[in-house]
């Protein structure tokens, strides 16, 4: 399957998540609005996500799917189970003691995320945030599970029931605000309770995956065998330096949620809702481009074939710019009509469109180096060099907090999304550089002919989208929901026409980005 065809299919189903994910978000706008218990939720399913994002998908996919990569291809059938059954048992382990930890110090947790709930005035937020980070902590178990199947099998070139199985979150997290809420004297905990159905089906349907591969791990007690295979000490080695590579980003992260709980009540769900915007280009071209380059570059790697692997990081930096750019002017010059359009409604009011707004526009600005390093940071990772990344990820927190000095005082919650953007841009930036000082990554030619062909399209999106935003109050509109979600599509889809359109006649083909992967 081309590299093309197989991001394809991940951004299929992402998309498909992404879109379950609107819908559970406009029902939780619709239903609770943007106030302090709506704010609670997201604080606390912030928290085992972000352990979910520090030990499952981030630190621990950089450092086991390279490694399991490559003893695929050197090694026996029985020795890579060997492996999975070693590296499963001590995940598992590991994040029972972390879930249980999690649990019991839940009010602890909360107070270093969110201090801004400990006044005496939000004694009732500050407890709705423990109780539910209490109820969702065993997700990070579930995630982590998740995860070493989801690296299983994207190294057997199995994307798809990787990249569909979030859907199941955003369906259960439905079910639970429409049927479950109004039976609850606290309607918001059901929320939490959707999010804990969620990871268990999620979890069950990768394992089902996993076993119609024959990979399903072999739980044992074996533990000092499993502590002292070479192999799992190595990925326990390479996770040491992710581990705190991810971390300076989720630090960043927390401190932001911190900030922003010291903020106007509502800061954390707008900023919550405008990253939900950012995550469908985000998702469906960074993290889908990321997830199958990385197997493939590890292959290159492992052939010791410099000139595939440079032409695998320059066809994935010009799909990002190809596609993204003109995400990054939609997010920006449309977003009142899209957050309008999918949150408008219920206690969801003008004032918290206009809020939200601000920050999807901030977000915007730093989308393209957001992308960017979904495609730089795997060009580390699959040579097994997590230091390079880490060192930069250190520097860019320091600037983004140093932007959240200048910025958050005068843009309030914008100024948060406004430093991460640029803190993305700057850290793309340096992988960049990065990877030009070692010849890792040589651009092809071509790119002065892939610039010019890319301007005058953009241009043409932008004047369209100009024009559509001058004509059209989606505010004003909040009662013709009907209408307004149709104007909304008819201004996508007459970008797309306009965009796509101007691309064709400026000599873009889209053969110009299908890619083989060598096996």
């Amino acid at each position: 399957m081309s590299l093309f065809r197989s991001a394809a299919t991940v951004s299929s189903f992402t998309l498909l998540s992404r879109i379950s994910g609107l819908v559970r978000d406009i029902l939780v706008a619709r239903a609770f609005g943007a106030g302090p218990i709506t704010d609670a939720f997201w604080v606390a399913f912030r928290i085992p996500n972000l352990l979910r994002r520090l030990f499952a998908e981030g630190a621990f996919a950089q450092a086991f799917v390279p490694i399991l990569g490559a003893a695929r291809n050197n090694r026996s059938e029985e020795e890579v189970r060997t492996l999975l059954d070693r590296v499963a048992l001590l995940l598992t382990a590991a994040l029972m003691l972390v879930t249980l930890i999690g649990i019991v110090a839940a009010p602890w947790v909360v107070s270093a995320m969110a201090s801004g709930l400990r006044g005496a005035a939000r004694d009732t937020e500050f407890g709705a945030a423990v109780w539910m980070t209490r109820m969702m902590f065993p997700y990070i178990l579930c995630m982590s599970l998740i995860a070493f199947a989801s690296g299983v099998l994207n190294t057997w070139r199995r994307f798809a029931v990787p990249a569909f199985t979030p859907v199941l979150l955003n369906l259960s997290m439905i079910g639970a605000c429409i049927w479950l809420a109004p039976r609850m004297d606290v309607p918001v905990y059901a929320l939490a309770i959707g999010v804990m159905i969620g990871g268990v089906a999620q979890l069950a349907v990768q394992w089902a995956a996993l076993a119609r591969l024959g990979l399903t791990p072999r739980f044992s007690l074996r533990f000092g065998q499993a502590w002292a295979d070479p192999t799992v000490q190595r990925i326990l080695k390479q996770m040491a330096p992710a581990t705190l590579g991810v971390s300076v980003a989720q630090i960043s992260l927390l401190i932001n949620t911190n900030i922003a709980t010291w903020l106007t009540p509502g800061s954390v769900t707008w900023l919550s809702f405008a990253d939900r915007l950012m995550e469908f280009p985000t998702a469906l071209l960074g993290v889908a481009l990321g997830t199958v380059l990385l197997p493939s570059l590890s292959a290159a790697h492992a052939r010791d074939d410099h000139g595939g692997y440079s032409a695998l990081l320059d066809w994935g930096l010009r799909l990002v710019l190809l596609l993204g750019l003109p995400a990054a002017v939609g997010l920006a010059m449309l977003s009142d009509g899209l957050v309008a359009t999918l949150f408008h409604y219920g206690a969801f009011n003008a004032q918290d469109v206009l809020q939200t707004r601000l920050a999807v526009i901030s977000y915007s600005a730093g989308l393209i180096g957001l992308l960017s390093v979904k495609i730089l940071a795997p060009g580390f990772y699959a040579k097994q060099d997590i230091r390079t990344p880490v060192k930069i990820a250190i520097m860019v927190l320091v600037v983004t907090q140093l932007l959240n000095l200048a910025l958050v005082p005068v843009l309030a919650h914008a100024g948060l999304a406004l430093a991460i953007g640029l803190g993305a841009c700057l850290n793309a930036l340096a992988l960049l550089i990065g990877l030009r000082r070692r010849a890792v990554y040589v651009p092809q030619a071509g790119w002065l002919a892939f610039t010019l062909r890319l301007v005058p399209a953009l241009a043409g999106l932008a004047a369209l989208l100009w024009y559509a935003d001058s004509r059209i109050d989606w505010i004003a509109l909040q009662a013709h929901a009907a209408q307004r979600a149709a104007l909304l599509a008819g201004v996508l889809a007459a970008s797309g026409v306009v965009y796509f359109g101007l691309l064709l006649l400026f000599g873009f083909r889209p053969r110009d980005f299908g890619r083989r992967p060598k096996q």
